[in-house]
């Protein structure tokens, strides 16, 4: 797989099945990632990868939460502004009303929405995962480094047949993620991102993206 089919295939699934990921794999795509730039070479990420029997109890820790209608946990980070202002918000309208119009979910049926939405906590069913890591004294260059370096992962995961979801949603049960990783305190959690091989009954249509001219400027001599 070259890397312009690797980018054009890449997207997060949120349907996969039970099939094991070897960890030789994981471990292949992670030493590769690591090669993502970062300024200073400082390499601020911190991964967690869980498969196997701790995955699990997590799943279970997670759902228990979810049906006991446990508020989520103090957020460590704002993940969106207050308001978002336009073209964004648009965008993130766009994006809801296709990701559950693909579910047959309409827009009213808020029950629906958040049962769907209480699958990321599932890992949509994926045998493993990852969870990301900063350390809490970091500024947002290394935040961005930490993206560069997810990137890799995800495009690596599809040179190798596998498909991936990024989730900050786990960033809302962060305490109970720590409760299976025990990360030092300086730590906070940014993401998860479930990693297997896709289900094909869970297919569904990639989110559109702007026009170039939207988002890009060429200034030539």
């Amino acid at each position: 797989m070259d890397v312009y089919e690797a980018v054009e295939s890449r997207r997060a699934v949120r349907g996969f099945t039970d099939r094991p990921v070897p960890e030789e794999t994981l471990r292949r795509v992670l030493s590769a990632a690591a090669w993502a730039p970062s300024g200073s070479n400082l390499q601020p990420w911190r991964i967690y990868v869980l498969t196997g029997a701790p995955l699990a109890e997590l799943k279970k820790r997670a759902g228990e939460r979810l049906a006991a209608g446990d508020p989520w946990d103090a957020p460590e980070y704002e993940m969106y502004p207050a308001t978002l202002k336009s073209p964004y918000r648009e965008r993130r309208s766009a994006f809801g009303e296709q990701r559950y119009g693909s579910l047959g979910i309409p827009r009213e049926d808020l029950e629906a929405r958040q049962r769907a939405a209480s699958a990321n906590w599932d890992c949509f069913g994926a045998p493993a995962a990852l969870f990301c890591y900063l350390d809490r004294d970091l500024c947002r260059p290394q935040w961005s480094d930490a993206g560069m370096y997810l990137q890799n992962v995800m495009l690596l995961l599809r040179a190798e047949g596998l498909h991936s979801c990024p989730q900050m949603a786990w960033a809302k049960f962060h305490e109970t993620v720590a409760e299976i990783v025990a990360p030092p305190e300086e730590l906070l959690l940014f993401c998860g991102m479930s990693i297997g091989f896709e289900e094909p009954s869970a297919a569904h249509g990639r989110t559109g993206r702007a026009p170039l001219g939207d988002t890009v400027t060429f200034v030539a001599g």
